[in-house]
């Protein structure tokens, strides 16, 4: 499991380093074509991989311990202007929380989880390791969506 915390990291670390390269207009710019921007996917990833961690799981009644959650959970948009604040906000909680998850995970928080399916593909998460590759994954998706982005702004 270390690898995969790793990799999520890393990954995280490469979408800072996108962000870190783009003006906040920039980050905030939603294309002709788009429905979001690059700020709203980095985002959606940083509330995402709590909730689904914590509340789908089972271990917690719902996601007001998610920062941010209510702008970036799944099937919202950006509705306002992100500032610069709340940029280094969701950085730090991008590595923060996944610090967190491995200590809960090294503590054996997610021994036992309530099993769900993922709401997008439908695929049944019987384990917090499901969970986490499916983080991978997810985090990644997002990413891409950021680099094309970038690419149009």
């Amino acid at each position: 499991m270390d690898e995969i915390f790793e990799f999520i990291i890393n990954s995280r670390k490469a979408f800072i380093q996108l962000i870190d390269g783009l003006t906040i207009g920039q980050l905030n710019t939603i294309p002709d074509g788009f429905n979001n921007n690059i700020i709203w996917n980095f985002g959606h990833i940083v509330v995402s991989t709590q909730t689904l961690c914590y509340v789908r799981t089972g271990l917690v009644a719902d996601a007001s311990n998610v920062k941010f959650n209510e702008f970036y959970k799944k099937d919202t948009r950006p509705t306002y202007t992100v500032t610069e604040t709340e940029v280094a906000e969701l950085k730090a909680i991008a590595l923060q929380s996944i610090d967190q998850i491995k200590e809960d995970y090294a503590a054996g928080v997610f021994k036992a989880i309530t099993p769900f399916s993922t709401s997008t593909y439908g695929v049944e998460m019987k384990s917090i390791e499901e969970v986490l590759i499916t983080t991978v994954g997810h985090d990644n998706v997002h990413y891409g969506y950021a680099w094309a982005l970038k690419k149009v702004i």
